[in-house]
């Protein structure tokens, strides 16, 4: 099943899926306080990460019908639950949010000029995961981070742009 994910200015992300030529809305994820910039799949599709001006991440997690843990879902369509919010590391708006496929490491583009790069604790409860800081670079451009994207076949290559007009390349090694 095919799911299209939009951000939005009204603090939304909205999942959409395909029916009879047309896309229709089959959820609204609510929570942030503020417009939504960016979305990220993770490798799997299961699980949606989201930034936004409020200074945080959520990730949200994809629960069916007939579910282990009990999330109620509306008949055949499945409920999308807030799992995570990462809060308190972005100083400024999070413009933007990369999962990488290969690692599963998050990157996020920040109006403080900053680049960051989280990880999950393997061994942290996958319906409450838990995320660290684990890279931080506070003057990766010299102005707002727009956009940051993980290279799809090389692991720990990420690209970055900004305000400043500049792209830069970086070298990320996953923590072990």
């Amino acid at each position: 099943m095919q799911v299209l994910a939009s951000a939005s200015y009204d603090n939304s992300v909205k999942l959409y899926q395909e029916e009879d030529d047309d896309w229709v809305c089959r959820a609204t994820l609510e929570g942030h306080e503020s417009t939504v910039w960016s979305l990220a799949f993770d490798q799997s599709g299961g699980r949606l990460a989201s930034c936004s001006d409020d200074r945080t991440v959520r990730i949200w997690k994809e629960y069916r019908p007939g579910n282990q843990q009990g999330v109620e879902c509306n008949g055949t369509d499945p409920t999308w639950k807030c799992v995570c919010t990462l809060s308190g590391f972005h100083s400024r708006t999070v413009y933007d949010i990369s999962w990488c496929h290969l690692t599963g490491a998050l990157a996020t583009a920040c109006g403080d000029d900053a680049i960051r790069v989280f990880e999950e604790d393997a061994t942290s409860d996958p319906h409450q995961p838990i995320f660290s800081l684990t890279a931080h670079v506070p003057k990766a451009h010299g102005q707002d981070v727009n956009c940051v994207a993980w290279n799809p076949k090389e692991a720990g290559l990420l690209a970055s742009c900004s305000d400043d007009g500049e792209i830069a390349i970086w070298s990320y090694q996953p923590q072990l």
